[in-house]
């Protein structure tokens, strides 16, 4: 069964797209098949891949609006076993539309769930806001993660995050379950530091183990059209998203053993 996975802050420069793009290489190393979906319309998942959103004639626009079969619009990636459904400025037109629709907000569920889906892994990357589009990527989703500075402005946004979380559950997805992912962590600045423990009290469970320490390789990978374990494997930023790979795979395996 095919496990989909969103990435979503409305808050921005929280290192979302490149967590969705290094987290999918981690899994794919790890030997899990992995589709990326790009639904943020800057198309910066896209970029990252090599692929230029201006040159796209499919994109996941198109998912959403017209219904297109997910394996006719995914494109191959230079990542063994990725795949990626590309993004554009189109998106933006999505998220006015697609309200009008009937039940619009499971439309990228129904997208899923309507033909075989020959992966393990589906990541979502979502735009940097709370509109119908992303309320499509967390209705399909099983898990939704939240990428999270340790910063005062970036953990206050979490309060927006849990309500549309409430909001998802009881319309729509009520077993979406939800993990905090901090990122950009400086373990040298004790604001950081605190802000963290605070995290780490409060959602205690709804926490990653796994951080995601600055590195600057992660910010030059993207400009390459690499993923970070194939521009520095060795790198703290490569071994770090391999944790967080290594501690969803666990967290999947235990959650299908519960329902099991």
């Amino acid at each position: 069964m095919t496990y989909t996975i969103a990435v979503s802050n409305e808050k921005g420069g929280v290192a979302k797209t490149p967590t969705t793009l290094s987290l999918g290489a981690a899994l794919a190393e790890l030997g899990k098949k992995v589709l990326l979906i790009d639904m943020d319309p800057q198309g910066n998942l896209t970029l990252a891949l090599g692929v230029h959103p201006s040159s796209l004639e499919h994109t996941s626009a198109e998912v959403l609006l017209d219904s297109a079969p997910l394996m006719e619009n995914r494109l191959a990636t230079n990542i063994l076993n990725v795949d990626l459904i590309p993004a554009n400025s189109a998106v933006e037109n999505v998220e006015q539309v697609l309200p009008v629709y009937i039940n619009y907000t499971t439309r990228l569920k129904a997208a899923i769930e309507a033909e075989p889906i020959p992966y393990d892994m589906i990541l979502i990357d979502c735009p940097p806001s709370l509109g119908a589009v992303t309320i499509n990527a967390l209705t399909a989703a099983n898990l939704l993660i939240i990428p999270t500075q340790a910063e005062y402005f970036s953990a206050y946004a979490l309060r927006d995050m849990m309500n549309i979380i409430r909001q998802v559950r009881a319309e729509d997805n009520p077993n979406l379950a939800y993990r905090i992912l901090i990122t950009l962590l400086d373990q040298r600045n004790r604001t950081h530091r605190n802000i963290h423990e605070q995290l780490d009290r409060t959602f205690g469970e709804g926490l990653f183990r796994t951080t995601i320490e600055i590195d600057t390789k992660l910010r030059e990978s993207p400009i390459l059209g690499m993923a970070i374990n194939q521009y520095k494997p060795n790198s703290r930023g490569a071994l770090q998203y391999h944790s967080l790979a290594e501690e969803i795979i666990q967290y999947v395996e235990q959650t299908d053993s519960e329902a099991a």
